[in-house]
């Protein structure tokens, strides 16, 4: 049971590192025209929706509470 605690203690922890940390985000343009190529990579960094992180931080919090019940 104590694994229990432990990892949602860690899904807690990232459903609120969630909130504030962007994750990067990379795509590839191109044109391939005989021979020569034309590419853009464009890199963006987005956070999640706030309905993730709110949904893994209940998540953690039930499975550490779940941890406590024998």
């Amino acid at each position: 049971m104590r694994a229990l605690f432990w990892v949602g203690l860690v899904v807690l922890i990232l459903g609120v590192l969630a909130f504030f940390v962007p994750f990067p985000q990379q795509e590839t343009h191109g044109v391939e025209i005989g021979d020569a190529q034309v590419g853009v990579q464009t890199e963006s960094r987005q956070k999640l929706p706030p309905v993730v992180g709110a949904v893994m931080c209940v998540v953690g919090g039930v499975m550490m509470i779940a941890s406590r019940r024998k």
